[in-house]
């Protein structure tokens, strides 16, 4: 049996333009409201969760007005599940190569033997041989994570981060390819739940990857979009981008916001066109060094996972 209740409810009109071109106009749009009032752009944030929209620019609210009616409520209803085949491993990391620029001022890596499978074999059996390589480079090459201790001194180290917040997460993709414009603002996410989950962020930027292009013109997240992550309860952002912040100044508002919170990054991912929305898992997990605050990681999803 459907029951009659009695909500507060707003009423307006809205306008939606897209970052992507476009847009759509709604009239005598309803939502129900807890409290007597309702702020513009919470209303607006309301709707782009509840048309579960993508690529969301400005959201103009118009006149709204504030009722209370009766309306028929059914109960819940069931979410569907989907059952999909056998694990499959989705790599999202870059490869590590003697000479590769990773990021612009930074120094490439030397990769080279210390011992040589020739010169073992002076201490084996004849037969036996090994080789022990050594690798100079920075903790910022390749597909890396950043810990707090990044950014903060006082911050956990790549030694303190728990596995559970590295490992096996479940994550939800957002396409941001074609954007129009380089900021990926707080609207872009409004749609997603991502409470817990690590929020990676396809810019499409990674096809640049070890050219001059890749260091000019890049996506970045801004400050606002920081925020409403940690706010969320985000567990870690990832990106295919030079950089998750807007390079132009020394602020880095998207580091400080989340690393300040314990989000890991990830930065300078590749292969997210392959993974779908939702559905699959996220790990990247750096070797344990203590007093370090970055290193590369072997970043995968895994697509069908139990």
């Amino acid at each position: 049996m459907l029951n009659q209740t009695k909500d507060r409810r707003a009423v307006f009109d809205f306008e939606i333009d897209f970052l992507n071109g476009g847009g759509i106009q709604g009239q005598g749009f309803r939502l129900d409201i807890h409290d007597e009032q309702i702020a513009d752009r919470d209303l607006a944030d309301a709707i782009i969760q509840e048309l579960r929209l993508l690529m969301v620019g400005e959201v103009r609210i118009l006149n709204k007005q504030i009722i209370e009616e009766r309306h028929k409520r059914g109960g819940p209803q069931a979410e569907g599940t989907v059952k999909l085949g056998a694990p499959v491993h989705v790599d999202l990391s870059h490869t590590i190569y003697e000479g590769l620029i990773t990021y612009k001022g930074l120094p490439a890596p030397v990769i080279c033997d210390f011992l040589s499978r020739e010169d073992s074999r002076k201490f084996y059996e004849e037969g036996t041989s090994f080789q022990i390589g050594r690798i100079d480079m920075v903790a910022n090459t390749g597909t890396y994570l950043d810990s707090p201790f990044h950014r903060f001194e006082d911050g956990k180290d790549l030694s303190e981060l728990e596995l559970a917040s590295l490992a096996g997460l479940d994550a939800v993709l957002v396409r941001v390819a074609g954007l129009a414009g380089r900021a990926v603002d707080r609207e872009v996410f409004l749609p997603l739940d991502v409470r817990g989950k690590a929020v990676l962020v396809e810019t499409g930027w990674s096809r640049h990857w070890a050219t001059d292009q890749y260091f000019e013109g890049y996506t970045y997240l801004t400050r606002d979009a920081a925020e409403y992550l940690r706010d969320a309860g985000a567990a870690l952002v990832g990106i295919d981008s030079y950089n998750i912040d807007d390079t132009a100044d020394g602020t880095r508002p998207v580091h400080t916001v989340l690393l300040g919170a314990g989000i890991p990054i990830v930065e300078h991912m590749c292969n997210l066109d392959s993974l779908p929305a939702s559905g699959f898992t996220f790990t990247a997990a750096p070797v344990k060094v203590k007093g370090m605050g970055t290193f590369p990681v072997r970043a995968y999803a895994t697509l069908g996972a139990a």
